[in-house]
C-alpha cells in the first residue's frame, strides 16, 4: 500500500510539474504592418456547400459555417430540413475554433479542467469547429452543426475543407 501511495504521488508531481512549463515566447513582428492570408469567399463557398452535402450523405441535416482568420462570417449553407439552431450553432463553432485556432472537440475535452472557457462571449464549446490551415497559417475555420454527435459535424466540415484545399 505504501509503495502504490508513493508511486501515485510521484506521478501527480511529476504531472503537476508538466502542467506548470512555462511555453516558449512568441515572436512579436517588428514592423509597422503585418500581413495575413485569408481564405477566399469561393473557396468557403465551396467548403459550407460540400460540409452539408457530406452531412446529408450520412443522412443528417446540418448547417455549416465559414468564416476567416478573425470570426467574421464569409460564406453560410444550410440543408432544407436543418432546425433552426443548427445556423447558431455552425457559426459559435467555427467564431470558437477560428479564435482558439484549435478543433472545438479539442477545447471540449479542455472544459472539466477549465470551465470558464465556457464564458468566453461568443464561444460554443461543442465539438464541430476546425480551424483551416494553409501553409500551417489559420486563414480561417468551418462550422458544422445538427448532425447527433460533434464529431460527425467535424469530420463533414475537415474533410470538405480537405477537398477543397487539397490538404
Amino acid at each position: 500500500m505504501k509503495n502504490m501511495l508513493t508511486a501515485l504521488l510521484t506521478i501527480s508531481a511529476i504531472s503537476l510539474a508538466a502542467a506548470q512549463t512555462t511555453p516558449a515566447p512568441i515572436q512579436l513582428a517588428t514592423t509597422p504592418t503585418v500581413t495575413s492570408a485569408s481564405l477566399s469567399l469561393s473557396a468557403a463557398g465551396r467548403i459550407v456547400t460540400l460540409a452539408v452535402n457530406n452531412c446529408a450523405q450520412l443522412g443528417y441535416n446540418v448547417s455549416a459555417t465559414v468564416v476567416d482568420r478573425s470570426g467574421v462570417t464569409l460564406a453560410v449553407a444550410r440543408s432544407e430540413n436543418a432546425g433552426p439552431h443548427t445556423l447558431g450553432a455552425s457559426a459559435g463553432k467555427a467564431f470558437t475554433s477560428a479564435s482558439a485556432r484549435a478543433l472545438t472537440s479539442d477545447i471540449a475535452k479542455n472544459l472539466p479542467t477549465n470551465p470558464t472557457l465556457a464564458d468566453i462571449p461568443g464561444y460554443l464549446v461543442l465539438a464541430g469547429g476546425a480551424p483551416i490551415r494553409v501553409g500551417g497559417a489559420v486563414v480561417g475555420a468551418v462550422g458544422v452543426g445538427g448532425a447527433p454527435s460533434g464529431l460527425i459535424d467535424e469530420k463533414c466540415g475537415t474533410d470538405a475543407v480537405a477537398t477543397v484545399l487539397g490538404g
